[in-house]
């Protein structure tokens, strides 16, 4: 199983290296602390859906750039597995 927020950490330290910033200067860029950079790319925070446009925006990438390598399918269904209770 792949960690999600371990392989999200890469892509984005690899591409704000790319663009040749520090943790610091994408921070400002896309106005978030520094800290919390730092967290996404270590692994030890999800990323929020705002948090990504801010970054796709200030890296000038694809929210596919960043979430390269993530994926996820959904879970075994089977048909009458809930059962709708009568509450009359």
């Amino acid at each position: 199983m792949i960690d999600l927020a371990a392989c999200f950490g890469d892509n984005l330290a690899r591409h704000r290296k790319r663009a040749d910033l520090s943790q610091e200067e994408l921070s400002h860029l896309a106005s978030l602390h520094r800290t919390e950079i730092s967290q996404l790319e270590r692994g030890l925070r999800l990323c929020r859906i705002d948090t990504l446009i801010k970054l796709t925006c200030s890296l000038e990438v694809s929210a596919d750039d960043l979430l390269a390598g993530i994926n996820w399918s959904p879970g075994d269904y089977r048909p009458g597995g809930f059962v709708e209770r009568d509450e009359g």
